[in-house]
């Protein structure tokens, strides 16, 4: 039987014409069905949740509904949505956080790290059959999670700045105190135990706050993937579901051999792993994780696919994810094409790609023309020659 998948998708919201972020997550739920949408800690983020899912087309579709969902409702105030792990325009004073108790702990608790929260991701459910496999999944596949984080990288600016990464959400997202690989543990209650040694010490209030590359969900009885990047093109987020599903159904079937041998619990390059991926998105080297040495990311995508494709046949996912995959590789990530349009144009320009890719367009609107763009020391626009020159400066 197939297994099945969903998704949960973060989106910034941006004020149209200015392309700054805008904390309407409040406003504009009131529009939307309470059942798939939902706020997070800041109010310029709104998240979807998919339906659960046998199919990859299936899926597909539920994303395109929620995005068109998401559209509607933004363009009623004059916002957009952007899937993407950043936006290239931002203000730190013009956001706030959601209101609620657990809220207000986490903003008075990581200060700077809870106001800098300004990253959206992808993350994947993928149902298994009991907690204790779901645990010992977790270190099996997390040695390939690099390679969908480069295939997800969307985020190479920052307040206004290109900071020379295709995933500057990663970088952001690793100042929490647990954040990245999860280590291995020989089953749930073993693995429960540490979460409870971190809440018990007083440094997360609860298991929800496991921020973890993936991490068995507390309220469902799934395997979740989130080390992705909010991703600007559906497809990509199906690519990286039909992967993911992929990989821990390959790695489920291993774990069910007789005699499977253990985790050898080596996984201290996996960070390491991590940072090359954030670094170089497609557009560089990845780690082989059969090699642990650097090799062209096409080259490892490739790897990983043919890991996997007896999983993907199994599931009728084969012919759907090579294609997605070779188109990945073709058109280069979301970070390459988010710099291209910043370079030939200016950060809004840019953002304007994003909202377009969004909404499923990659035609962007026109604007008239007008000076670029950027973010001043004071955290204003202002107008500068190019984003080029931005980039060059950040060492690109």
């Amino acid at each position: 039987m197939t297994v099945r998948i969903g998704v949960e998708e973060e989106f910034h919201i941006v004020e149209v014409e200015s392309g700054l972020l805008a904390p309407q997550a409040d406003t504009m739920l009131k529009r939307l069905p309470a059942d798939t949408f939902t706020t997070e800690l800041q109010q310029a983020t709104i998240e979807s949740n998919s339906g659960v899912h046998a199919s990859l087309d299936g899926l597909y579709d539920d994303l395109i509904s929620s995005r068109r969902r998401l559209d509607a409702a933004a363009s009623a105030h004059g916002l957009a949505v952007v899937a993407a792990g950043t936006v290239p325009l931002a203000r730190i004073q013009d956001t706030r956080p959601t209101a609620g108790s657990r809220y207000r702990h986490m903003v008075d608790e990581y200060r700077k790290i809870a106001d800098e929260q300004l990253i959206c991701g992808t993350h994947i459910h993928v149902d298994v059959p009991d907690r204790d496999l779901a645990v010992r999944l977790m270190c099996e596949v997390s040695p390939w999670l690099h390679v969908l984080l480069a295939l997800s990288a969307s985020s190479p600016y920052w307040l206004g700045a290109d900071t020379g990464y295709a995933s500057w959400r990663t970088m952001v997202w690793q100042r929490w105190p647990t954040s990245g690989p999860p280590g291995c543990h020989a089953d749930a209650a073993e693995y429960d135990a540490a979460v409870q040694d971190l809440i018990d010490s007083g440094v997360i209030s609860d298991a929800g706050m496991i921020y973890h590359d993936i991490r068995p969900s507390d309220h469902q009885q799934t395997l979740e993937l989130r080390i992705c990047d909010a991703c600007p093109r559906p497809e990509t987020v199906v690519l990286i579901a039909g992967l993911y599903r992929a990989l821990v159904s390959e790695a489920r079937e291993r774990l069910e051999r007789p005699g499977a041998p253990a985790c050898p619990g080596r996984h201290a390059w996996l960070r390491a792993a991590s940072w090359r991926a954030a670094r170089s998105g497609l557009e560089g080297a990845l780690l082989d994780p059969e090699t642990r040495h650097e090799a062209p990311a096409a080259q490892v995508v490739q790897r990983l696919l043919e890991r996997v494709r007896p999983a993907l046949e199994a599931a009728g996912d084969w012919p759907a994810v090579r294609d997605l995959a070779q188109r990945a590789l073709a058109t280069g990530s979301a970070a390459h094409r988010m710099r291209r349009a910043a370079d030939e144009d200016d950060l809004l320009a840019c953002t304007d790609l994003a909202i377009a890719e969004t909404r499923g367009d990659d035609r962007p609107r026109r604007r008239p023309a007008a000076p670029a763009r950027r973010l001043g020391s004071a955290g204003r626009p202002v107008a500068h020659p190019s984003a080029a020159t931005v980039a060059r400066s950040a060492g690109r």
